[in-house]
């Protein structure tokens, strides 16, 4: 059953929502019409489908198969009333791509926690503590888990029921979108260590992780899906980098300064791993020569204690980066919007796209 705020014609995001949490449901839990049940199921079922099944239907926002149908519908998608369920699938497969990335991504950053429970492979290491080795055997499994993800995602995709010609229009989309993860996840991991002032850097891999992953590639994903020319596409990334860029710089500051309780992820992990980020680049450009000095002490310090977190902290108050942060998002979400007035979306799919914007970036989570 549709909900029923999209059967009033309105695109309420919860609705959305649900609509892709159905069609990961039915994916992973039940059979297909479309991928042979042996391809599914081996052996009736093992424990990597149902731990990846726990793991993509738990709790979450859901941004990029959420942007990816808002795309499709602003295209113009739907209006003919068929193509909804291929357009769901490929919103949907999206999660499935991110619970790939965000599994690996936490294994490379020895993270113990992820949206407020142990992380894959910490997971793993708990369930089986009867192991010789059980962190390395978790890591394993999870490394195996995120593979698993990927291969579904594809499934999903390649299931979804599009026409010769959308194949030819969305798959070197999707391939893009992969490379540029893959980069970004590469910067990532290179600049991260003791504190550098390189700003430019530091955009960069948030233009490649976030504004185009998170924004920019699923909305072009669902307006290709709708037949969108180049000017839609245009709109699309007027609109979705600098939110993209926003929601990753309210991203870091939740990262130093959020509530674990609420955030799910420990309040100095982006520290002690010593991410680089634009809110660090900026204190460290700005900082005396005491606080420089605390700063590569404290910041890539795996054993960095509560007391160290909070003197970075303040030094990023001090500094003004804070400040310069906030400022930034503010002047990145206004430049959203004032693309969004331009784009020639249906406005259903505007009025959708604003309401996100407004959560993305006074999110607490």
């Amino acid at each position: 059953m549709r909900p029923q705020a999209l059967k009033a014609g309105a695109l309420d995001p919860a609705g959305l929502r649900e609509l892709i949490d159905t069609a990961l449901a039915d994916f992973l839990y039940g059979p297909s019409p479309r991928v042979p049940a042996q391809r599914r199921r081996v052996n009736g079922g093992h424990d990597l489908d149902r731990t990846l099944a726990s793991y993509v239907l738990a709790p979450g926002k859901r941004i990029r198969p959420l942007l990816c149908l808002i795309g499709w519908y602003a295209a113009g998608g739907g209006r003919d009333g068929e193509g909804e369920e291929a357009a769901v699938r490929l919103a949907a497969s999206l999660e499935l791509f991110h619970a790939f990335a965000l599994i690996h991504d936490d294994i490379m950053d020895e993270s113990d926690s992820r949206r407020g429970a142990p992380s894959a492979h910490r997971a793993f290491a708990l369930r089986h503590r009867d192991r010789a080795d059980p962190d390395a055997f978790g890591r394993n499994l999870a490394v195996l888990l995120g593979d698993l993800a990927l291969v579904r995602c594809d499934e999903m995709l390649h299931s979804a029921g599009f026409t010769h010609r959308q194949y030819r229009a969305l798959l070197p989309l999707v391939d893009t979108m992969r490379n540029e993860v893959v980069l970004g996840q590469y910067l990532d991991l290179r600049t991260a260590g003791p504190p550098g002032a390189d700003a430019a850097l530091a955009f960069r891999v948030v233009r490649l992780k976030t504004a185009r992953y998170t924004v920019e590639r699923p909305l072009h994903l669902g307006a290709v899906l709708a037949g969108a020319g180049a000017r839609m596409l245009e709109a699309c990334s007027g609109y979705a980098l600098p939110l993209g860029e926003a929601f990753q710089l309210r991203d870091d500051l939740l990262g130093t300064f959020g509530d674990p309780g609420v955030t799910g992820k420990p309040v100095a992990e982006d520290l002690r791993s010593g991410k680089a980020t634009v809110l660090m680049a900026l204190a460290v450009r700005r900082a005396s020569r005491s606080q420089a000095r605390l700063l590569r002490r404290f910041v890539g310090d795996t054993g960095l204690d509560a007391r160290g977190a909070a003197a970075v902290r303040r030094i990023l108050e001090d500094t003004g980066a804070r400040e310069t942060v906030e400022k930034m998002i503010t002047a990145r979400y206004e430049a959203s919007l004032a693309a969004l007035e331009r784009a020639p979306f249906v406005p259903r799919a505007a009025d959708a796209l604003r309401r996100i914007a407004d959560e993305a970036v006074t999110r607490t989570a």
